[in-house]
C-alpha cells in the first residue's frame, strides 16, 4: 500500500489541489447567487435570452 502511495503521490496531490480549487469555485457562486449577484451584462438589447433573468 505504501509503495502504491508513493508512486503515486503526485497524481494524488494535484487532485486533491483540483478538487479544492472546483469546490472554491462552487462555493462562491452559490454564495453570490444567495446574494442576488449574476453574472449578467445587463445588456439586454443583445441577449438571446432577452427578458429572461430581469423581471419587468
Amino acid at each position: 500500500m505504501m509503495a502504491w502511495l508513493a508512486d503515486n503521490l503526485g497524481t494524488i496531490v494535484i487532485s486533491l489541489i483540483l478538487t479544492a480549487v472546483v469546490a472554491a469555485i462552487i462555493i462562491s457562486m452559490v454564495r453570490d447567487k444567495k446574494k442576488g449577484k449574476s453574472s449578467c451584462g445587463c445588456d439586454c438589447a443583445h441577449c438571446g435570452c432577452c427578458g429572461s433573468c430581469h423581471k419587468q
